[in-house]
């Protein structure tokens, strides 16, 4: 492989609402931890243990405003992205360095029925967006409605 690959696949829950910043020119970006769990039995003590890691995600534009809307604290989404490393500078002159993930794609995975009984989610839910534009969507039926049951096509 002659390329590189930066890519990041997390399912995880959010662990705060997003944090909007919004720009000259229409241009805005969310910020929020989300959190992934491992979890596995100590061998010695037969307890489970769950091992929690925080990561910083980032959304851009409409992406942000998507995630602004339908996103809250504790659900569950599916996010693919880039790592990127983003250095600062703190109060005091040091430089400080933050790892974030840049996210391109994602899904919802808390289900609807869980949104609804939280009060600060909104009542519509997109199931998928990308950064990439938008395909038509052509509604699948899950079976062709001129064979018969018995008739599978393979």
């Amino acid at each position: 492989m002659n390329g590189t690959i930066n890519k990041v696949i997390l399912i995880g829950h959010l662990g705060d609402n997003v944090k909007m910043h919004y720009f000259e020119g229409g241009n805005s970006i969310g910020r929020f931890p989300l959190a992934t769990n491992e979890s596995y039995v100590n061998k010695q003590t037969n307890e489970k243990v769950v091992n929690t890691e925080w990561h910083n995600i980032v959304v851009r534009n409409k992406l942000a405003e998507i995630f602004e809307k339908y996103a809250h604290k504790g659900d569950k989404v599916y996010l693919e992205g880039r790592l990127r490393t983003r250095k600062w500078t703190d109060q005091e002159g040091r430089d400080r360095y933050t790892t974030e993930i840049h996210v391109t794609e994602f899904t919802f995975l808390t289900p609807k029925t869980a949104k609804d009984a939280n009060p600060q989610s909104a009542q519509n839910q997109p199931a998928t967006q990308s950064a990439q534009p938008a395909q038509p969507q052509t509604p699948a039926s899950s079976e062709p409605a001129d064979l018969p049951d018995d008739d599978l096509p393979f």
